[in-house]
């Protein structure tokens, strides 16, 4: 990647962009969150069976699943301000059609297609946005993207709770649409948004690509800098292509970000969506409003926890952060898991630790599939990893009543433990550091041939006043 864009000065432009691409995740937040508050109503309206209600639940999840593969590797091919406008139009379409359903089928059919282009959203912005920014604040930006996610969640129960106040259990449609006013307002935001220079300069389309690095950033840079490699052969015929990322000098990165994204993603979408049901074991009290405004304080607090997971990821490093965050995720669901009986109270306080600890990987869900793969797969990258992550999400909640029901609130929670404890192994072995690189660097499959050392991470210690910076390398226990 250019020096040009790595050390450009963080302008009003990177601000807006950041706030463009958002849309995507905060759509995510809500419009997952908001089915379950209309669920509420649309259950006895429409006479829904539970399996009727599971299905509607998984059908955004499944489309996300096909979503995140597909638009990936579309986007890598045609570009992504093609999509960047495109899919949201999807989505609105989706809402406002949502308002009209009369059966079942065709709210499945809505909330798959909604999740197919949430889904494409993720490859597109989050490509866009990292191939755009410098980078003392690419990993800050890039985290805060899922900031906006669990924004969108507490603002859907937030607006459930007063929609069911105010209109009542019939007012379910007029949720479901309500995303579609979110819809327009990114859409404004978007406008103007520019292509890639990374991704122009790859295809061939060098002098749009200068055109647009001067008019935005200010600064001269060539067509050669803009390349990860040269025009022609193997960056632009491997376009999109998922073989790449299956190729001995990516596997390893790919299964790193798929199953780390996994591993985080089920048992914290089982909680969200189940927090009710995880806290009544406890004794907790359930009703409208234990499952709108207090399954949004769980989500309020999975947000507070990314703010010092973001300052944790550009000062002490990418690998240290997500192998510490793990490994004390596992504290409080061993802790509930071991004493089934706690008090109500403790259980709460127990599950707002884990929520509040998720912070290290949530920030780098899509940090680290942005970083590790080269501008021609990047799309595809985050793609496949935010597929292989809902099918984490939709066996996890899918899993988690059954497990409740069946062995009981003890066994599920160690087995969530256990999940992040695999999660925890993937990243001691596989995470690497990329804190303070350039994407052209960081993205260099040969930079680290043999992974990471297995040298234990240390704990991260502030920097004293006098010393140089450490280099996130040697963060990572690995020399170059």
């Amino acid at each position: 990647m250019s020096a040009i864009i790595d050390n450009a000065p963080y302008t009003a432009f990177h601000r807006r962009l950041a706030l463009a691409c958002s849309g995507g995740p905060l759509l995510d937040g809500y419009i997952l969150s908001v089915v379950g508050v209309a669920l509420i109503g649309m259950t006895p309206e429409l006479g829904l069976s539970t399996a009727e209600v599971s299905l509607i639940g998984a059908a955004a999840l499944v489309g996300m699943f096909v979503g995140g593969a597909v638009f990936g590797v579309l986007t890598d091919r045609v570009g992504r301000e093609v999509m960047y406008t495109a899919d949201l139009l999807v989505i609105a379409a989706c809402s406002v059609g949502s308002f009209f359903v009369t059966d079942v089928w065709a709210i499945v059919a809505l909330r798959f297609v909604l999740g197919m282009a949430i889904a494409a959203d993720y490859p597109i912005a989050t490509s866009l946005l990292a191939e755009w920014l410098p980078i003392k604040h690419r990993g800050r930006l890039l985290g805060k993207q899922i900031i906006a996610w669990y924004a969108g969640s507490v603002l859907a129960y937030g607006v459930g709770y007063l929609f069911l106040r105010l209109g009542g259990n019939g007012s379910w449609r007029w949720l479901l649409a309500s995303s579609a006013v979110l819809c327009l307002f990114f859409l404004v935001v978007r406008r103007g948004s520019p292509e890639s220079p990374l991704w122009l300069a790859q295809h061939g389309r060098e002098r749009e690509a200068v055109a647009l690095v001067r008019r935005h950033l200010g600064r001269e840079v060539s067509a050669a800098e803009l390349r990860d490699g040269p025009a022609e052969g193997g960056e632009r015929l491997d376009a999109g292509s998922l073989r790449v990322l299956f190729s001995p000098a990516y596997r390893r990165r790919t299964l790193f970000c798929g199953l780390f994204f996994l591993c985080q993603v089920a048992p914290l979408f089982a909680m969200l969506t189940f927090g009710p049901a995880i806290l009544g074991s406890f004794g907790m009290p359930g009703g409208t409003v234990m499952d709108t405004l207090g399954t949004g304080l769980i989500s309020l607090v999975f947000l507070l926890g990314c703010y010092p997971a973001l300052r944790a990821i550009d000062r002490h490093g990418r690998r240290p952060t997500i192998i510490w965050s793990f490994a004390l995720m596992i504290v409080p669901l061993v802790l509930l898991g071991l004493w089934p009986t706690a008090p109500a109270l403790l259980a709460l306080g127990a599950l707002c630790a884990y929520a509040f600890l998720c912070g290290g990987p949530n920030v780098l869900d899509w940090t680290y599939p942005n970083e590790l793969f080269p501008t021609s797969v990047r799309a595809t990258a985050v793609g496949f990893a935010t597929s292989v992550s809902r099918i984490g999400a939709a066996v996890g909640t899918y899993l988690l009543p059954v497990a409740l029901t069946g062995v009981g609130i003890g066994p599920t929670m160690l087995l969530a433990a256990g999940l992040t404890a695999v999660g925890l192994l993937v990243s001691w072995r596989w995470a690497e550091e990329t804190r303070g690189i350039g994407l052209r660097e960081a993205a260099e499959a040969t930079a680290h041939p043999g992974g990471p050392r297995s040298q234990p991470p240390q704990p991260p210690q502030p920097e004293q006043p006098g010393q140089p910076a450490r280099d996130g390398l040697a963060l990572s226990g690995r020399r170059g």
